[in-house]
């Protein structure tokens, strides 16, 4: 190829290359191994450290390849990408191959003795892509009654089988992204009202009939965590004492006593912004959730630019993946909502979560790159 073809075609690449996305997208994956260093640091070991450098790496050089890919090559492959994820919600549920992880929930298929994933986690990648292609194809008419059917066939069957193993928090995730989507694809109020009506309507049988033990002592322990201080409630009391020690500045890195004498449970998972708030403070955690937030309407900015239904719909259940699992997980280390195991997006630890996220923004910036977006 010529030499001045080439830079030609570099120059249109850095040219349309979204790099203010990009650029959250880095600042939070470095938050993120940054604070996991801290919260192990007391375990005397840098094995979570590492694996998280080598999947923010790795999600890096797919997020870029993901974003110069043209997402509209998706539409031949939809039918073959929710088949997939159907197969793997179903493996992770046959004994001996799928695994508990610390909530209780099969939800994991091991690779090797260190390494596995979460497919419901690449499974929320995969709906929004087949579900962004349902929507355009149906947008037209899509208060039609069978269609409105179809749409919750096509979310209900993988929401039933993570029921099963069972992952309520990453139900509760399809469920918002679903609602965000047909929100944007304007979906008639005379179904929203009713479809709400009834799901209020059916909390008691849900808890009743639906929720298994350790489900319902969440529900207790997050209305009343003091009514088990040295159980179900400790995690709870502990990220409150972690969040509250760390007033406006916090106590310095790697200076957290909760942290650091491991009084913080599961610190580098789903606490790990309990963590942040010990060491730096209200200032360190209004400039992460400036981030994250920064970060979820430049997706929406995004959406409002795309060329095509389906580049918008891509981009706003994207943002409604964030928006969930940003606002349940610092709630939940503040005691405003109910433990689920939800991971802060780019900061808690999890291979497997790291790298969705990291393709789920490669699938914005490719949305991006193609509608020629202004940087705001």
């Amino acid at each position: 190829m010529p030499q001045k073809q080439v830079l030609k075609r570099t120059k249109l690449f850095l040219s349309k290359f979204d790099w203010l996305l990009f650029s959250f997208t880095i600042a939070a994956a470095v938050f993120g191994i940054i604070a996991i260093y801290s919260a192990t640091r007391s375990m005397n070991s840098i094995s979570n450290v590492l694996v998280q450098t080598e999947s923010f790496f790795i999600g890096l050089v797919l997020m870029i390849l993901i974003s110069l890919f043209d997402y509209e090559q998706f539409s031949v492959l939809i039918k073959y990408i929710y088949i997939a994820c159907v197969i793997l919600l179903i493996i992770v549920l046959i004994p001996g191959i799928g695994y508990a992880g610390d909530w209780g929930a099969r939800s994991w298929i091991r690779l090797t003795s260190t390494i596995g994933f979460q497919p419901a986690e690449i499974a929320k990648i995969g709906f929004v892509i087949t579900f962004a292609k349902h929507l355009e194809k149906v947008e037209e008419n899509i208060n039609h009654p069978l269609n409105v059917l179809l749409l919750i066939v096509h979310i209900g069957i993988l929401v039933g089988l993570i029921l099963l193993q069972p992952d309520a928090g990453s139900a509760m995730v399809f469920g918002f992204i679903f609602v965000c989507m047909v929100f944007v694809a304007r979906l008639s109020y005379k179904y929203i009202i009713p479809a709400f009506a009834v799901g209020i309507a059916s909390l008691p049988l849900i808890y009743l009939f639906v929720l298994s033990d350790y489900q319902k002592t969440r529900i207790h322990v997050f209305l009343n965590p003091e009514s088990e201080p040295l159980k179900g409630g400790y995690n709870v009391i502990q990220s409150k004492i972690a969040v509250g020690s760390g007033q406006i500045w916090g106590k310095g890195f790697l200076q957290g006593t909760q942290n650091q004498m491991k009084f913080l449970p599961t610190k580098h998972t789903d606490f790990i912004f309990s963590v942040i708030c010990e060491e730096f403070g209200l200032i360190g955690a209004a400039i992460l959730i400036f981030l994250l937030f920064a970060l979820i309407f430049r997706c929406i900015r995004i959406a409002q630019n795309a060329n095509t239904p389906f580049g918008k719909y891509i981009c706003i259940g994207i943002a409604a993946m964030f928006i969930f699992h940003t606002v349940e997980n610092i709630g939940m280390c503040i005691g405003l909502t109910p433990v689920t195991g939800i991971p802060l997006p780019f900061i808690s630890y999890g291979g497997t979560s790291l790298l969705t996220n990291m393709l789920a923004v490669g699938l914005v910036m490719s949305v991006a790159y193609r509608s020629g977006n202004t940087m705001f």
